[in-house]
């Protein structure tokens, strides 16, 4: 078949006309350079963020500026080093602490690639949440790339679990078009138990930054008082993180969602789980999950290489609903 199909117009007279191109879905980066200061959560450091464009087939990758030998660590499972309180990457002796927030956010805005240049070895905190990170992103302009945006899809069944009984926690991965989450919490507190403690959330509903990006993170006052005490959790507060005592919030603002606990569960999820570099495709459902197990999952993943493929999308109609959709710039 002819590339050019020609129509007839009037007394004879032909003009070409080139035929109908589906547009493939496309990777995606930063217009422009956006840049946040804040303090670590843990650290309590004064760090500096760079959020600058990237090539195509680049990925999300965090750079160490301020070593003497700059290291860059790209964002892939297997550079998961620690998962205790947040979602640490290393590599060469360089590590980034509380990555999950912000990846959160690239995933919420479907960003490809991006250079992440930070001054100190953990992520700003900022406000507890992925909205700042979500409003630096669409401030400095998300852009198309001339490459295939590919997906890992997931094609059947992963599971991992962990404890029994009241310690049982498990997570797992299913065949979806498209990507959703379901997270159930279960926590023995009056503040928490008042408050929904499961939720289901669409990624093609287009709502991540309205019902997601805003849950921030919480803690309790005894834990807080003992993570100080072993030099933790030192530059966290009430601007920052929901705190509750045996009875109450203590944040005067009180919530921002009726379920916040657990949409902060979900916000990390999607941030742990973009840490394998590629957008999934795929149902995730999780009972107390964390860090640690949601990485678990990304590993038993890899390790099973007819579990998932690699996709892409040759025109737009055929991605999920929500997927081809660019995030407007603030």
């Amino acid at each position: 078949m002819s590339a050019i199909t020609l129509i007839a117009r009037g007394a004879g007279r032909l003009r070409a006309r080139a035929p109908k191109i589906e547009a493939v879905l496309q990777q995606r980066t930063l217009k422009s350079i956006s840049r946040a200061v804040g303090v670590g959560l843990h650290s309590g450091q004064r760090v500096e963020l760079t959020l600058r464009p990237a090539p195509p087939d680049t990925g999300i990758v965090f750079r160490r500026v301020d070593l003497p030998e700059p290291v860059e660590i790209p964002m892939e499972a297997q550079f998961v080093t620690d998962t205790r309180l947040a979602s640490t990457i290393s590599r060469g002796g360089a590590k980034v602490q509380t990555v999950e927030h912000i990846m959160s956010a690239c995933a919420g805005l479907g960003l490809d690639n991006l250079y992440i240049d930070i001054t100190a070895d953990e992520v700003p905190i900022l406000d507890g949440s992925a909205s700042s990170f979500v409003f630096l992103l669409q401030s400095a302009g998300i852009v198309q790339q001339k490459a295939p945006r590919r997906f890992i899809r997931v094609t059947r069944m992963v599971e991992v679990r962990e404890g029994e009984g009241a310690n049982e926690k498990w997570a797992r991965l299913e065949p979806y078009h498209g990507f959703k989450l379901a997270f159930e919490i279960d926590f023995s507190h009056k503040v928490v138990n008042s408050t929904g403690q499961r939720v289901e959330f669409d990624m093609g509903s287009g709502s991540y930054s309205r019902d997601i990006a805003r849950a921030r993170t919480f803690g309790f006052t005894k834990e807080v008082e003992y993570m100080r005490s072993k030099g933790l959790a030192l530059g966290g507060g009430l601007d920052n993180a929901i705190v509750m005592d045996d009875t109450k919030v203590l944040n005067t603002d009180g919530l921002r969602y009726d379920d916040e606990f657990v949409k902060h569960k979900i916000l990390d999820a999607i941030g742990d789980l973009y840490i394998i570099g590629k957008p999934l495709l795929a149902a995730y459902t999780a009972f107390r999950s964390g860090h640690a197990l949601n990485n678990k999952l990304l590993r038993e993943l890899l390790t099973q290489r007819d579990a998932y493929e690699i996709v892409t999308f040759e025109n737009e109609a055929q991605a999920p609903r929500g997927f081809a959709e660019v995030a407007r710039a603030w």
